[in-house]
């Protein structure tokens, strides 16, 4: 177990909600959500309780990649509204008590803008160290670079989105590095101007009044220094699709470097210049690394205390199959790497990753299991993370080959498409689900089932997916014991006369706070189960996954319907 401040932050206690703003509120009628759009639906996210919302990219861009390729770093796409409009958002957000974290996407920019422009523009350009320039690998047998059928990358590296990381500059002769789209050239952080000016922006948006940051794959901000190929993966898949190289390595030199960490520092630094009481940032960090690479990322002062982010996301719940084995197994594990100063956090889903009722439920019951992944979500220890629609249940949508818009799709295949994760919010059962008007065509299609799963059926319907997260998110925050209490899992049984017998198919575990007690038991299978907490005796169940009982339980004999969670105080 342990030990926590004595008073929280806001980021500690909250709870934060990820707004993809293409596809929460179309207030211009071009079917794209905007900044007005998230303004008008602020009482909706105060009243459901989140403490915080992570807004998606919504500088001026290309849109090559949806806003991940930034073209200016210091405004507002047109698309979305404009720096008013933000300013609006954030006076509108601190007044309901709902802080405001921006996407900062530090490793690439878009290929529009003036820095890169200007980088491509000559060889002796002032701003060509700013992006990864190479000489193209010799060919065989030519030592100097050879003919256009001899030349070839400068290494081995492949894209995240399919073919090799680089392409070929015709105008000077150089390959330039991108690990996504050619469209979004990789940033050169060595460069001091760099790292100057990209530290700049963070002081512009904390300047207007910006409470965190979300860093886009921050682990890749720094390269080997040699740039030497990445070594073969030998457990990659034999089927991956042959343009595939990025999955097909093992990325020992494309990111993740030692020397990334200093920078980290640096950020840190920044955000901790706006530090004020009621007024602390958050540095958040999307990393997908293993436990034993990704923890180092709090960073460890001198003092004690954390100096690089205050919270790696954990994706680490992510790929795992739906049973309580694997979940408890990664929760303990993550808890045991901790050091003291660190504080956890839980991601299940965003925008990258198929959504979850769809991702666990698979041919069960989607919405129960959902359910119950909520429940875990929001009672573990730490900092979770909410993406938008999941407190509705919202599915995988299945987007017709001609409407596939996302790059990975595209490049490698319907499979590897993120649109299905990234359609509209579905509020009410009107044509378009009151995302946008019926005379309009959302930029993605809507799923059908929106007529009965939207945000106005369920604030009606008592026993809702939508009214489950509103009491978790409730209760959450009257019971010291769920936002900042101590975690213990324990071994349960099933109760049976007779040879009793070891339950892997639940999840159960205590939240502890100066002596308030909480009880979560999850049941990861799709029959009913009789357990016995040893060591408890009674207890009073306060919150079902199914919205359906409160009342007293004896905890020899506490029967779990199938995927149902339960609160109980103990």
């Amino acid at each position: 177990m342990t030990n926590h401040p004595s008073d929280l932050l806001w980021w500690q206690r909250g709870v934060i909600y990820q707004v993809y703003p293409r596809s929460f509120q179309d207030t211009t009628g071009n079917g794209v959500g905007d900044l007005e759009g998230v303004i008008q639906r602020l009482d909706y996210l105060a009243d459901l309780g989140v403490d915080a919302l992570w807004l998606s990219p919504i500088y001026p861009s290309p849109m090559a990649d949806f806003g991940y390729d930034v073209a200016d770093y210091c405004n507002v796409d047109p698309l979305f509204g404009d720096l008013a409009t933000f300013d609006r958002l954030v006076a509108e957000a601190h007044a309901r008590g709902i802080r405001i974290i921006l996407d900062y996407v530090l490793n690439h920019t878009s290929d529009q803008h003036p820095c890169f422009v200007e980088s491509r523009s000559s060889r002796d350009s002032a701003k060509r160290d700013w992006y990864i320039w190479r000489d193209p690998r010799p060919g065989e047998g030519d030592d100097e670079g050879g003919d256009d059928r001899q030349r070839r990358p400068p290494n081995n590296w492949g894209s995240f989105f399919g073919g090799p990381a680089w392409t070929f500059d015709e105008a000077t002769g150089q390959y330039y590095l991108h690990q996504f789209l050619p469209e979004q050239p990789e940033l050169n952080w060595r460069n001091p101007a760099v790292k100057a000016a990209m530290l700049d922006v963070i002081r512009f948006w904390m300047e207007r009044g910006v409470d965190g940051l979300r860093m886009d794959v921050v682990w890749l901000i720094i390269k080997d220094a040699d740039l030497r190929d990445n070594p073969p993966n030998p457990d990659a898949d034999p089927d991956l699709p042959p343009n595939d190289i990025h999955g097909r390595q093992l990325h020992v030199y494309s990111g993740d470097q030692e020397e990334v960490h200093a920078y980290i520092r640096d950020i840190r630094r920044v955000l901790d210049e706006y530090e004020a009481p009621g007024k602390e940032r958050c540095g958040i960090g999307e990393i997908y690394l293993p436990l034993a690479r990704w923890v180092r990322y709090y960073g460890a002062a001198a003092d004690g205390t954390g100096d690089e982010l205050h919270l790696p996301y954990n994706f680490r719940l992510i790929p795992l199959p739906w049973e309580a084995a694997a979940m408890r197994r990664s929760v303990d594990e993550m808890e045991a790497a901790l050091p003291p100063f660190a504080w956890p956090n839980y991601v299940l889903g965003n925008h990258d990753q198929v959504r979850l009722a769809t991702r666990y439920g698979g041919q069960r019951q989607p919405q129960l299991v959902a359910r119950t992944a909520a429940m875990m979500l929001l009672t573990l220890r730490g900092t979770p993370t909410i993406y938008y629609g999941e407190e509705l249940g919202m599915e995988q949508a299945q987007i017709p080959p001609d409407r596939i818009q996302d790059p990975p799709g595209v490049k490698l295949g319907p499979s590897y498409s993120r649109d299905g994760c990234r359609t509209p919010m579905q509020w009410r059962r009107d044509v378009n689900a009151g995302f946008c008007s019926a005379d309009v065509e959302p930029w993605l299609p809507i799923p059908g089932n929106f007529v009965s799963r939207n945000a106005a059926a369920q604030s009606e319907d008592p026993a809702s997916m939508l009214n489950l997260y509103r009491r978790l998110l409730h209760d959450r925050r009257q019971t010291p014991a769920l936002y900042r209490g101590h975690y213990r899992s324990l071994d349960v049984v099933e109760a049976r006369d007779t040879n009793p017998k070891a339950c892997d198919d639940c999840f159960v575990y205590l939240r502890e706070w100066n002596g308030e007690r909480r009880l979560v038991a999850l049941n990861f299978v799709d029959r009913s189960l009789e357990i016995d907490v040893p060591g408890e005796q009674t207890g009073r169940i306060t919150l079902s996954s199914y919205l359906d009982r409160e009342e007293n339980v004896d905890l020899d004999h506490l029967t779990l319907r199938p995927h149902e969670g339960i609160i109980v105080e103990l």
